[in-house]
């Protein structure tokens, strides 16, 4: 039976030349050059690092255009801390790979309620898809590209 895969991946190869990237124009920047300012990434999370709450947003577009030239939704990034001290600021972001439950619950209902003869079970993070004919796992993919999510979602494993 025809099938595929709705997954939400993020490609760490490319995030982490994306905060590279970010880095180097900082410090060439004439109004970050000397300020201090810097992006981390560890693992899942990415944290930008500034003398002040202006200069981390600075730093937050500079990441953001960098994510999206290496086309990384920036949709998988996730607010969590925001700290603010005397002399510095920073923010904290989690990077979201990944289905969770809710989300897979919800494109699991999108299946059922489309009426298309197609079975679909969360397993690890993806939702497998299954269906007898090719067209219709097409419509469904269609159905979930127009469906707006929390998460950026891709397709793969497609399978004849």
């Amino acid at each position: 039976m025809p099938s595929f895969d709705v997954v939400s991946e993020v490609n760490q190869h490319e995030l982490t030349n994306a905060v590279d990237q970010t880095n180097r124009e900082i410090k060439q920047r004439f109004d970050l050059k000397d300020s201090g300012a810097a992006v981390s990434h560890e693992k899942d999370k990415i944290t930008i690092a500034a003398s002040d709450q202006f200069q981390v947003e600075q730093v937050e577009k500079i990441l953001n255009t960098r994510l999206v030239a290496r086309k990384i939704d920036i949709g998988v990034l996730k607010d969590s801390v925001s700290e603010t001290a005397l002399g510095s600021a920073r923010k904290i972001f989690t990077v979201q790979e990944g289905i969770d439950t809710p989300n897979g619950k919800k494109i699991n209902q999108l299946i059922k309620s489309a009426r298309i003869k197609a079975q679909s079970s969360i397993m690890d993070g993806k939702v497998r898809v299954t269906a007898k004919k090719i067209d219709d796992l097409r419509s469904i993919m269609d159905l979930i590209k127009e469906e707006k999510l929390d998460m950026p979602v891709q397709f793969n494993n497609f399978r004849d």
